[in-house]
């Protein structure tokens, strides 16, 4: 398994509803904690302890809020809110 990320809960209905460069924005921040996530927990199959407390990304546009699953090797996209500004 390597790591990835993926839309979670409500913020995938949310995501069918914004504007497809405030989606570019959150894919392109989503990636970049995919990578920072690999690199920090090489061993991410084999992670034992509690998993890191996620965070929010303010973006263009507005913002969302991430939660990263180390033993899942994933970081999910659980709430993306756009402000349209």
């Amino acid at each position: 398994m390597s790591w990835k990320w993926e839309y979670a809960f409500g913020a995938e209905e949310a995501a069918r509803t914004a504007p497809a460069g405030f989606l570019a924005q959150v894919e392109k921040k989503a990636h970049e904690l995919v990578r920072a996530a690999e690199a920090l927990h090489l061993h991410g199959r084999a992670h034992e302890r509690v998993d890191p407390k996620g965070g929010d990304v303010i973006i263009p546009g507005g913002m969302f809020r991430y939660q990263i699953v180390v033993r899942s090797e994933r970081v999910y996209v659980v709430q993306i809110t756009y402000l349209g500004f």
